[in-house]
């Protein structure tokens, strides 16, 4: 005959006093409400000290620290962030001497290009692909294309020659409000990595793929000495989802092959969701060696500034 089932007796439950156990949170940890004349440096205290709000404060800690010890802190991005209106708070952040190097892809110098020279950018897409006249904005092309050419000839990367052309071109109305310009104008190194065939200025016939190469990997080679110096530092990527996570694993890993010490390091991955290069490119390889990488899931337009103006105030 089968064996009658019953629900198993709770008398014998071995117990402990929650008062003695080793607990993930506690009251020093919870949030704290915000009076109506709160500072920043009040919210960003406010902040319960768990998971992503304890992440925050620790890049912000890093940031700080970096700068104070006289290391790098590194921005990469795609041009996503200059679409969504950071242009103004990364000038400021480089003004304030907080961000010591740019790096960019090649779409970035786009939107930095078009809002200095037209105080606008970012076309419909979905409308002009249909009748072939996405990507096709004469001056854009024109004067990007003549720009790289003549930096290639010079052995100037893209980022040091669209500087140049914004600095000293006629007709950008809104150069103060060009990341590339004030990098020129401020000596920061600023790199442009291109992927053939990914940007719009690819497409017209002033385009010199020898060119954009020659000048892509003087830059490469730049971003790769900021790199070499990146220890104690902080390289933060701000949505870029497949370059910048790609570049920057090889340029670490030709820091570290030519004898750089490049270990105690702190990366941090800014983006509206998680993706895989970001993840182990960024937050998870590059510091198995030392320091800490960091993933802060959010929106561009809302992150970012939060940092920015927890950085500046702790400093």
């Amino acid at each position: 005959m089968k064996k009658r089932i019953k629900p198993i007796s709770l008398k014998k439950v071995k117990r402990y006093s929650v008062k003695g156990r080793k607990s993930k949170v506690d009251a020093s940890c919870l949030g704290t409400p915000l009076s109506k004349d709160s500072t920043i440096e009040d919210f960003i205290s406010s902040l319960p000290d768990v998971l992503a709000a304890k992440d925050l404060k620790e890049v912000v800690q890093a940031i700080v620290k970096a700068r104070k010890q006289d290391k790098q802190v590194v921005l990469a991005m795609g041009a996503h962030p200059i679409k969504v209106g950071l242009s103004p708070i990364i000038i400021d952040l480089m003004n304030s001497g907080i961000i010591t190097a740019i790096a960019t892809n090649g779409a970035a110098i786009v939107h930095d290009f078009e809002i200095a020279y037209a105080g606008h950018t970012s076309e419909d897409v979905a409308e002009s692909i249909v009748n072939g006249s996405f990507g096709m904005a004469k001056e854009t092309a024109q004067l990007l294309n003549r720009a790289i050419k003549q930096g290639a000839k010079k052995s100037k990367g893209i980022g040091y020659s669209v500087g140049e052309l914004i600095a000293k071109g006629r007709g950008f109305a809104n150069r103060q409000l060009s990341i590339f310009y004030n990098a020129y104008k401020l000596q920061i190194p600023a790199t442009v990595h291109v992927a053939i065939g990914t940007d719009i200025i690819h497409m017209h016939p002033e385009c010199d793929g020898s060119a954009v190469g020659k000048a892509s990997h003087l830059d490469f080679r730049l971003f790769t000495s900021v790199i070499s110096e990146l220890d104690g530092g902080v390289f933060i990527n701000l949505g870029s989802a497949v370059l910048i996570p790609e570049v920057f694993l090889k340029a670490i890993t030709l820091s570290r092959n030519l004898g750089n010490r490049v270990q105690n390091i702190t990366t941090v991955t800014m983006d509206f969701m998680r993706h895989y290069r970001p993840a182990v490119n960024v937050v998870h390889r590059p510091t198995l060696s030392g320091g800490r990488g960091y993933y802060l899931v959010g929106h561009h337009e809302i992150m970012f500034p939060l940092l920015a103006a927890a950085v500046k105030n702790s400093l």
